[in-house]
């Protein structure tokens, strides 16, 4: 049974940072493609990060780059997804989403497997 558990999010002021994680059973990340996505409230699910196999690299979505990175740790079976000068426009609940082949920071493209989710509240 393949399980995505995130964790980290919460209350930030706007300007703060937050490191959400997301940890994988029943699946080895190195092996899938892995993405960060989110939703806002009233609001359509896009993509925020992506890695993917298929080209090697991290892609962000234009919104969040220079202030989100996503990062992973092979050992403990866990990506991450660390967000700086946070806003408000930030707010939103986080997904972590694993794929066998493909992850698209346009998120038009339907992941295999997605977390729960974890709310990240931007405000002062």
């Amino acid at each position: 049974q393949v399980q995505l558990a995130e964790s980290g999010g919460g209350l930030v002021q706007p300007g703060g940072s937050l490191r959400l994680s997301c940890t994988a059973s029943g699946l080895i990340l190195e092996n899938v493609a892995i993405g960060w996505f989110r939703q806002a409230p009233g609001q359509e699910r896009e993509g925020v990060s992506c890695f993917s196999s298929n080209d090697g690299t991290t892609h962000y979505v234009d919104s969040v780059k220079g202030r989100f990175t996503m990062s992973r740790d092979n050992v403990k079976n866990t990506v991450y997804l660390s967000m700086n000068n946070l806003k408000p426009e930030d707010t939103a609940v986080y997904y972590c989403a694993a794929d066998d082949n493909i992850c698209d920071v346009t998120g038009l493209y339907e992941m295999d497997y997605w977390g729960k989710g974890s709310l990240v509240t931007v405000s002062s």
